[in-house]
């Protein structure tokens, strides 16, 4: 994980004997899991901070898998917040533990099980030496590559030890892999169908017997570890497979999705988007109703995915386009407008995959779907509202021009006073009281629903970037 290592108190025993007469016992990381998990459902506490949209899909899945004690795999599409689920899963650990000080593993003092961390424990009993280990310390995650090799996850002989004078055949001279110095905690391998079989092959001994094997002679160490996984569903079939024997291990495999609802996903850009101007929730109900369709074209390669990465690149795209027109008429504060949204399907382009077939036409899909997400949303904001008065308003002369180079005062100067103005700012929860660029929000998407409902005309003058509402 990532960031600096907190300090552990000073009131924690510093020896065997001291850890001894606290009383402290030791357990195992499945049974902590499981203890803090319960502990926190009865207290009422939210054990996935962040997690947004599985709370009543994934998450209860998930938690029956690690109450029941089992290894698991997480089985979705691309973009779906796996890997971020299995992060939060080091708040399920506890704060502090006690390791062997300078041991090469995290080993239990009261509990060792290397060769020489046992004979530092019988030679020195209760001054045994002990250490504090933060839970961040004790999740490792490695992403599967194909070039990732069984001295990687499990060890290898060490040349430099033998140099030193061991024997090839003294269990001392090992260099541990990731899944050995990951004892007593939690390991995460990435996309594991991406692992070669033959190095998936070397984890089903530690899944299963717990044990790990080094170069022809078998080191038993009674590895406690938590083996979580992730896959997307294609991988079973196409770039690699999850072996048969391997599957077998895991004791559970929890299928996630995106976000189920509109509200849901605007949820997921609000928590995950740095976003560098203000954008309303009306246009972020765009992005996400943007990529919901995306999700259900047959344009675009289902297979590969829509990921909630893309819905939030849109978010940050749209407030760079804000920030920058008001850098370039100096309008503060920044606010994105629906104008804003025509960046997107030039710039995100290429984080999709399309059908074959589709070449040349994918700023064509992506406009036209962007534009039917505008038209859905204004139906939903705006449902029951007469917006006549407007069109009225603009068939007798009030053109309205809008662009990188218009300021949001200019966008309300060109209409006249309107009530249905203000019923439309308040729809979107605006007041008259707001700064322009607000307001200028509010009347710009109106003013798109209404030439989508063919109620009103647009013209675009590309080398000026000039938008212009007419009748």
């Amino acid at each position: 994980m990532t960031g600096a290592v907190p300090t552990p108190p000073e009131n924690l025993p510093r020896t065997a004997g001291e850890l001894r007469a606290a009383g402290h016992e030791p357990r195992g990381v499945k049974t902590e899991i499981r203890d803090n998990l319960l502990a926190a459902l009865r207290a009422g506490r939210d054990p996935w901070p962040g997690i947004v949209g599985f709370d009543k899909t994934v998450v209860p899945q998930l938690e029956r898998a690690l109450i029941a004690g089992h290894d698991v795999v997480l089985l979705g599409e691309r973009g779906q917040g796996k890997t971020r689920l299995l992060r939060t899963m080091v708040g399920l650990l506890d704060e502090w533990t006690p390791v062997i000080e300078g041991a090469e593993l995290g080993e239990h003092p009261l509990d060792p099980i290397t060769p020489e961390s046992r004979r530092r424990a019988a030679e020195l009993g209760d001054d045994l030496p002990v250490g504090w280990r933060h839970r961040s310390e004790r999740y490792a995650e490695k992403l599967a590559t194909p070039d990732t090799s069984v001295g990687d996850l499990i060890g290898d002989v060490d040349p430099v030890k033998v140099a030193q004078g061991r024997t090839l055949g003294d269990p001392e001279t090992i260099h541990f892999g990731l899944v050995p110095r990951a004892h007593r905690g939690i390991v995460a391998i990435n996309e594991l169908p991406d692992l070669a079989e033959r190095i998936q092959v070397a984890l089903l001994n530690v899944m299963e017997e717990r044990d790990i094997q080094v170069r022809g002679y078998t080191l038993r160490l009674p590895l406690d570890v938590l083996l979580v996984a992730t896959s997307n569903p294609e991988d079973y079939t196409n770039r690699g497979r999850i072996i048969t024997p391997l599957k077998d291990r895991f004791g559970a495999e929890v299928v996630t999705h995106y976000p189920l609802s509109v509200a849901a996903e605007v949820d997921v850009i609000k928590q995950e988007a740095s976003l560098v101007a203000e954008v309303g929730d009306e246009l972020l109900e765009v992005l996400a109703r943007f990529v919901r369709n995306l999700r259900e074209s047959t344009a675009i390669d289902q297979r590969s995915g829509v990921s909630a990465r893309f819905a939030v690149a849109a978010a940050e795209t749209v407030a760079a386009a804000a920030l920058r027109r008001s850098a370039l008429i100096d309008e503060h504060p920044a606010v994105a407008r629906p104008i804003d949204l025509e960046s997107v399907p030039a710039v995100l382009r290429g984080k999709l995959e399309f059908e074959s077939g589709e070449e040349g036409r994918e700023t064509e899909h992506l406009t036209h779907l962007l534009r039917r997400a505008v038209a859905e949303t204004a139906k939903d904001r705006f449902a029951g509202l007469d917006l006549r008065p407007l069109v009225d308003a603009v068939v007798d002369g009030h053109l309205v021009a809008t662009g990188e180079r218009v300021p949001g005062g200019e966008v309300l100067a060109a209409l006249p006073e309107l009530p249905v103005l203000h019923e439309v700012a308040s729809r979107l929860n605006v007041s008259p009281k707001d700064n322009p660029g607000r307001i200028a929000a509010a009347i710009e998407l109106a003013l798109e629903s209404l030439y989508l409902r063919r109620k009103l005309a647009k013209d675009s003058d590309s080398n000026d970037g000039t938008t212009v509402y007419g009748p």
